[in-house]
């Protein structure tokens, strides 16, 4: 596998609110000499909602000789406005590209389920509501992957009169993108206990297109049986209505280091067997979902969390003083992994 990489969250933006409240250009530094140096990384997709944030992640990503995924990745915007995202994203991964750097442009993620205009639903999560339903998910995805298509035709043209490396779209695997217009096919891709005896199969379709194929997204929750359930694992979270912030857990639940680094490692295999050629963990840390170890158990958001890293409230972590978190064991798993 020719890119060994992970997901760097620089914040994602809903209603002008960023999920990472603090963003510090020190920090941001440190932990990605880190995902170089301690994970064995080559390359990194920079997210995040706002472009000034990419492009100083991107920039400092660069500099110590990563790969760069430049990767906006709008929340509940129309088409119009992530139009203007985009043209504003590619002119910076441009700038940072003519500096020398190994950049890729990443056209948005998921559009269909975390924008407005391609299916019913004020909400993302109204959205998957009405996917759910077998009946109604049979009328609404063919709409959904017309438009789907037809936004991204524009988007490719407005990005490609700006950028000048290549381009890609993190799908999933609903939108049947179309992806002649598109340097490489990169799908985030979630193992579950209901596609489990698929997914090897369904990893070598991708790559039996003859493109270049990226994993942009895939990984487990810290809880036991998190990997059953592939994608859904921030649902055993309950979030603020207005802001989207993740308040406390549906329930007490049991804590898997262990599963989430075992998930991680065995996609990691099958994705290297069937010839992709990148993959990203999702993620390197979710800082809105903290490890609370003390009180109540509903409290201790990381469960919940993505993040190979669990974020520390109130103080540095132990492996890395200064750092307000501390590796789990798909932290070690991934490096071990990366390092071979």
């Amino acid at each position: 596998m020719r890119g060994k990489g992970i997901s760097y969250d620089t914040g994602f933006v809903h209603k002008t609110e960023n999920s990472r409240g603090h963003f510090d250009a020190d920090i941001v530094e440190r932990e990605l000499r880190i995902i170089r140096d301690d994970l064995h990384c080559n390359a990194v997709r920079v997210m995040g909602g706002d472009p000034r944030r990419i492009e100083l992640a991107a920039t400092v990503a660069a500099d110590l000789g990563l790969e760069v995924w430049f990767s906006p990745y709008p929340l509940e915007l129309t088409t119009a406005e992530l139009l203007t995202l985009f043209a504003d994203c590619a002119d910076r991964a441009e700038r940072l590209r003519r500096r020398g750097a190994e950049v890729v442009f990443v056209t948005g993620a998921e559009l269909s389920l975390m924008n407005r205009g391609f299916l019913p639903g004020e909400t993302t999560d109204e959205r998957v509501r009405l996917l759910i339903r077998p009946e109604r998910a049979r009328d609404l995805i063919p709409q959904a992957v017309g438009r789907v298509n037809e936004f991204l035709g524009k988007a490719v043209a407005l990005v490609r009169e700006r950028f000048g490396g290549r381009i890609t779209y993190a799908a999933v695997p609903l939108e049947r993108v179309d992806w002649d217009p598109f340097d490489i096919l990169s799908v985030d891709l979630y193992r579950s206990s209901a596609i489990a005896e698929q997914f090897t199969g369904g990893v070598r379709a991708l790559v039996a297109q003859g493109k270049p194929v990226a994993i942009t997204e895939f990984g487990a929750a810290t809880y036991r049986g998190a990997g059953d359930d592939g994608a859904r694992g921030l649902e055993i979270a309950e979030f603020d209505r207005d802001t989207r912030a993740p308040l406390r857990l549906t329930g007490a639940y049991e804590r898997d280091e262990a599963g989430q680094a075992a998930y991680v490692r065995e996609l990691l295999e099958v994705f290297e067997a069937e010839g992709v050629d990148s993959a990203f963990v999702f993620t390197f840390a979710l800082s809105s979902f903290p490890h609370r170890p003390d009180g109540d158990p509903r409290d201790d958001l990381d469960l919940a969390s993505y993040g190979i890293v669990k974020v520390l409230e109130g103080r540095s972590g132990d492996t890395y003083p200064g750092l307000p978190w501390d590796p789990k064991a798909a932290f070690s798993a991934l490096a071990e992994f990366y390092r071979r």
